[in-house]
């Protein structure tokens, strides 16, 4: 390669290597495409690195925990039960998350997808300079595709450093503390906190909304609740954090409920109140693009920004800040680049919160439904009622299904249970196909499995239920 002030040619260069940009620098590549990556951190971005795929195996690592602690109801007796925090972290770095992202810079090689590291800066809108610490070299490029992702958002009064820390920060944590604040209870945080208090933690989750998890209906959500009360974390809702003062070898947070000051000493406060996309300090401006509201790109259905040559994908564009939604729009960007007549069209987009139980949503709620003048109705199934979940000693939760009044068509579905994760992408599938109630129905489902509460759920729909 060139080094120096000359540009070096590329055909399609990929901003960002999260599950947004690998992915669409491989099917680019798929695509006949020439294309290289540029990454300032780390192959696999923020979800595989520091997001997504580590807070999982910490998840599942609480869960093991927990189970080892108590059994009694199998019969199963243990004794002495001990955790060595420094091999769970030893495992999540070096099974989990350094396996993923090495295959993931494996299938960048083969696809012959050039790596380039360090950060981008536009210079105009098929030029752009990536500077390294100790060099800077100039790109010309056909095509371009921006994932460059999000972070955290720090807020007044807590300034991440020392025991003020960001989810980055929760995951990186050398012990499981005694005690720890958690400050936003939405999907990140009630995720962690759950982690933290399945490894021991007493946790306080702070929320400013009248609910934590608020993208979620309420009677799922009542099962977190009821899982959170269990373990002794402290849920306080309609909190405003005011400031955390470091007291050396802790940290006391201050909050207000109600007009009321009130405040709460842990050795960590972990403020995990949203994520702010990484479209600023790019040069972005240079290039021509438009950044609109709070730092988002328009695009349009194809991921075109207002500059024909340049594309946006992921948490940087108006949507859910979701990595497989990222994947999607990768495709799409990618292909389209191909000259291929594609455009982002779903009608429903999974969302999951890996909480205890597991929540699920995809497609409309009945509220949605109504709100958009669909005649829909609901129907709701419990995991009690399922031999599988007996079986798990994992009675707690339900499906629901929503579906129109006409002619049963699925156009909408909520699990809250233990593997809510998995069982949505089945009715993430019957929507997206325009099934019914009787589709699923009919569909034939291994016994026993959790699988069936979606059978059983759609016979209730049908109003011929067998199991309840």
């Amino acid at each position: 390669m060139v080094v120096g002030d000359f540009a070096v040619e590329l055909d399609t260069v990929v901003i960002g290597a999260g599950p947004g940009g690998y992915v669409a620098a491989i099917r680019a590549a798929e695509m006949g495409q020439k294309v290289a990556i540029i990454e300032r951190e780390y192959i696999g971005g923020v979800c595989l690195n520091v997001g997504c795929i580590p807070s999982k195996a910490l998840i599942a690592a609480g869960h093991h925990y927990q189970e080892s602690l108590d059994s009694t109801m199998f019969g199963v007796n243990t004794e002495n039960v001990t955790l060595d925090f420094t091999k769970t972290q030893e495992w999540k770095d070096n099974k989990v998350v350094k396996t993923l992202t090495t295959g993931v810079g494996f299938l960048l090689k083969k696809h012959k997808v050039e790596s380039i590291e360090g950060e981008a800066f536009f210079v105009d809108d098929h030029t752009l300079r990536v500077i390294h610490p100790d060099s800077a070299q100039t790109y010309s490029f056909n095509n371009a595709i921006i994932a460059t992702g999000s972070r955290p958002i720090e807020i007044k009064g807590f300034k991440f450093g020392g025991r003020v820390i960001d989810s980055t920060g929760g995951l990186a944590l050398k012990e499981v503390p005694k005690k720890l604040v958690v400050i936003g209870g939405g999907v990140i945080g009630s995720e962690l906190g759950a982690a933290y208090a399945n490894l021991g933690a007493e946790v306080t989750i702070l929320e400013g909304s009248p609910q934590i998890l608020p993208t979620y209906e309420k009677d799922m959500v009542k099962l977190v609740e009821e899982d959170f009360a269990k373990k002794g974390v402290t849920v306080v809702t309609n909190a405003m954090a005011k400031e955390a003062v470091d007291n050396g070898d802790s940290v006391t947070v201050k909050y207000a409920v109600d007009g009321k000051e009130e405040e709460v000493t842990a050795d960590y406060v972990m403020v995990t109140v949203g994520r702010r996309p990484n479209t600023d300090d790019m040069g972005l401006e240079q290039a021509g693009v438009e950044v609109g509201e709070r730092g988002l790109i328009n695009v349009d259905k194809q991921g075109r920004t207002n500059v024909a040559n340049i594309y946006a994908i992921g948490d940087i564009v108006p949507g859910a800040a979701l990595a497989h939604k990222a994947s999607y729009e990768a495709k799409i960007a990618a292909e389209a680049i191909s000259g291929k007549k594609v455009a982002v069209d779903y009608k429903a987009m999974p969302a999951v919160a890996f909480t205890d139980p597991e929540l699920a949503s995809v497609g409309m709620t009945i509220k949605d439904a109504k709100d958009a003048g669909i005649e829909a109705k609901a129907f709701k199934f419990p995991f009690s009622g399922n031999g599988r979940a007996l079986s798990l000693g994992k009675t707690e939760g339900f499906i629901r299904l929503v579906t129109t009044v006409e002619d049963n068509v699925i156009i909408g579905a909520q699990i809250a249970g233990l593997g809510a994760s998995d069982m949505v992408s089945e009715l993430a599938l019957a929507i997206e196909s325009g099934m019914n109630a009787e589709d699923i129905a009919l569909t034939i489902h291994p016994h026993p499995s959790l699988g069936e509460i979606t059978m059983d759920a759609a016979e209730l729909a049908l109003g011929m239920p067998i199991h309840i």
